[in-house]
């Protein structure tokens, strides 16, 4: 189980654009999730290096685990698959 949670500047700069309520509640949620399991989430597909990727209602983050802890490196608006 990880000790923390880190953010990579680019977080920062893809919150900003939201209502600081919906940017409260996006990391809250990604906090409570993280903590307790950060492997629940899904590998990305292709190239990815290991990093994850999990939905949060209209929300998704990526992240990666790195030693004891899990560095956030984005989190956006969900796109949906084009069929």
């Amino acid at each position: 189980m990880p000790a923390r949670i880190e953010y990579k500047a680019s977080v920062c700069h893809d919150l900003k654009g939201l209502d600081p309520a919906v940017a409260e509640q996006i990391l809250d949620e990604q906090e409570s999730i993280l903590l307790k399991n950060p492997g629940q989430g899904k590998l990305l597909e292709g190239q990815s290096g290991g990093r994850l990727k999990y939905h949060a209602g209209e929300y998704r983050f990526i992240y990666t685990q790195v030693e004891d802890a899990v560095l956030v490196l984005r989190v956006g608006i969900r796109t949906p698959k084009e069929e």
